[in-house]
């Protein structure tokens, strides 16, 4: 017992010694921070959106001009319309509760000069009470520009200027021949109330703001992510396609020299070195594909599919019907075999035109239209108004980011849009060949 009571003793007075140390730092910065917090005339014009519907700037407008009016009067009573005191009450309060429209930190220091003069007031003119020295038009006004002020600044901004009005509010007091306590201590606490509510009210908006910035973070997180997918997923189908070009390259390299009586040796040569070089290709094709593929859980066989083209456009189209849509299909231009990029992102735009259909208008009746061109492909997706109107899911527009991409991808043209009769069209343009890349720059020079 007395070495756990030794132990007390001496937190105890390790605490009472640092304690007058911690209270002289702090008071020594606290005028600092308050400086810094209410000594500026920086502009902030109050909400009128939101939490804040409910206080238009008419209605703040019309509460000043009666308490104004009010306050006019009953400081007319005592000091009268010749005294500079009187019109100084009666001009600064109301202006500065107007002023804390737009400028809270400097209407609050007005409308603190106004109380402090209405305390004067009260000490000069005839009828001391009618003033309490703070009038019930002052308390009010002054009440109106705590609000606004706690509505825009931090907490402790609006608590400091609470202190400072009490404070100032004391000191009249102190200051006046009669005990105005009772009065004093009214007007905090209708003070104190007012910052009260208005600190809550902005940290309800301050959530609600942040929540709002959050979901827009989250939506665009969603569609890059939903992007990057696409790309991976075009990535892969484009090199299955690659991939066969590259064999059947390596093995007609391999084959050639034996389809020659005599080769030469230069011709030899340069045949294994195009499956040299066709075989590394192969083989970085196939490191990134295990990159990319990495999350795929698909089966083997599945991976190894060959990738389809518009020639299996037909089962696609049957599996949409089979779920409940008609579909018809129209082929215009004489049909030819297109560069396997082309082919493979028809077909996927098709396939995903038809899936959004099924998704969002269930019912409706849908049009393929396919155009051969001697310059390329045109596709022509087009599904009239659903029967009941389905609500679209907060991801909806996603299927239209991989269309677009791989349109962009091929150099082609892609319009999406509703038709007049409610329904929805997707137009796509496609070159023939693949755009070229960019010719090498130092290949280029002559």
């Amino acid at each position: 017992m007395d070495l756990v009571a030794k132990g007390d003793r001496e937190r105890l007075t390790a605490f009472l010694r640092k304690a007058p140390r911690t209270v002289r730092e702090g008071l020594r910065k606290a005028p600092r921070a308050v400086r810094g917090d209410l000594w500026t005339v920086a502009r902030d014009p109050l909400p009128s959106v939101g939490l804040l519907g409910w206080l238009p700037h008419v209605h703040v407008m019309l509460f000043v001009a009666i308490m104004g009016l009010l306050n006019a009067n009953q400081s007319r009573q005592v000091l009268g319309e010749a005294s500079a005191l009187w019109t100084l009450i009666v001009v600064l309060q109301p202006a500065a509760a107007l002023l804390a429209l737009s400028r809270p930190v400097p209407a609050w220091w007005l409308s603190t000069i106004g109380l402090s003069a209405t305390a004067a007031a009260a000490e000069t003119g005839a009828d001391r009470d009618t003033l309490w020295p703070w009038s019930v038009a002052g308390i009010a006004l002054h009440t109106l520009v705590l609000l606004l002020l706690a509505l825009r600044v931090r907490p402790r901004v609006a608590v400091e200027a609470l202190g400072l009005t009490v404070l100032a509010g004391l000191l009249n007091t102190s200051l006046a021949s009669q005990n105005h306590n009772q009065v004093l201590t009214r007007g905090a606490v209708i003070f104190a109330t007012a910052v009260v509510v208005g600190t809550a009210l902005r940290g309800r908006r301050v959530a609600r703001t942040r929540l709002v910035r959050q979901e827009e973070l989250t939506a665009e997180e969603r569609s890059r992510r939903t992007l990057l997918e696409e790309r991976n997923r075009i990535a892969r189908e484009l090199h299955d396609v690659v991939a066969h070009h590259m064999s059947v390259i390596s093995i007609q390299a391999q084959v050639a020299p034996h389809l020659v009586d005599a080769p030469t040796a230069e011709l030899t040569e340069n045949l294994a070195g195009i499956r040299e070089s066709a075989v590394e290709a192969l083989t970085e094709l196939r490191r990134v594909l295990g990159v990319l593929r990495s999350e795929d859980a698909g089966a083997e066989g599945v991976r190894h599919a060959p990738q389809p083209t518009l020639d299996r456009l037909d089962e696609v189209v049957a599996k949409v019907r089979g779920a409940g849509l008609t579909v018809t299909t129209e082929t215009t231009g004489a049909p030819r075999p297109l560069s396997p990029g082309v082919e493979l992102s028809a077909f996927r735009i098709v396939q995903e035109a038809l899936s959004n259909v099924l998704r969002h208008a269930p019912g409706a009746a849908v049009r393929v239209a396919i155009g051969y061109r001697p310059d390329g492909l045109i596709l022509r997706i087009a599904n009239t108004a659903p029967r009941e109107p389905v609500p679209l899911p907060p991801d909806t527009g996603h299927g239209l980011l991989g269309m677009r991409e791989r349109t962009a991808m091929l150099g082609g043209e892609l319009a999406t849009g509703r038709t007049p009769d409610g329904g929805w069209e997707v137009t796509a343009i496609l070159p023939a060949t693949a755009p070229k890349p960019p010719a090498d720059p130092v290949e280029a020079r002559p």
